[in-house]
């Protein structure tokens, strides 16, 4: 079975002469990632590759201290910066906040009573979150989720339950 990752945040800067690197996430909670030992870069399209994690430590609530196994210098460590981060589906469930936007990838978005499909990726703004659905093959919808239209998260049955403005979704018909 293939392994399933989900992204968390990118590298952002590298932080100091020994090459520790910040992380920004959006697990939606103040973390070290204790316990966790690896993450992986995506290097090219689609290929993994594992770093392991020397240590961890919490810069802000968004925003990690991380050391990386092999980039002891400032310029090793240049090299990852702007990478996407990831995490196996197995320790994203363990790590990120249940709150968090981004634990509703693969909810299924139900408005009214027409299930939309599962929600692809979250794309979180200040004042709302954009879910990524696939109307139809190849067709993609980004749909608004804030107090409005969100009407039940339903985390049993991962469901999104909204209700959805008139004409919404005609826009990607």
């Amino acid at each position: 079975m293939a392994t399933h990752y989900r992204n968390i945040g990118k590298l952002v800067a590298v932080f100091g002469l020994q090459g520790e690197l910040v992380l920004q996430h959006r697990l939606g909670k103040k973390t070290t990632l204790k316990g966790l030992r690896t993450i992986f870069l995506e290097e090219k399209k689609d290929e993994m590759l594992p770093w392991f994690i020397e240590s961890a430590r919490v810069k802000s609530e968004e925003e990690l201290y991380i050391k990386l196994e092999g980039l002891d210098t400032k310029e090793t460590a240049r090299r990852v910066v702007q990478k996407e981060v990831w995490l196996t589906e197995e320790d994203f469930t363990q790590y990120a906040g249940a709150s968090a936007p981004i634990s509703l990838v693969g909810f299924r978005l139900i408005d009214g009573k027409t299930d939309l499909g599962p929600i692809l990726e979250v794309i979180e703004q200040p004042h709302q979150v954009l879910c990524k659905i696939e109307l139809a093959p190849g067709k993609e919808a980004l749909i608004p989720i804030h107090e409005e239209t969100l009407r039940k998260l339903d985390k049993k049955k991962r469901e999104v339950h909204v209700e959805l403005p008139d004409g919404l979704l005609d826009v990607y018909r």
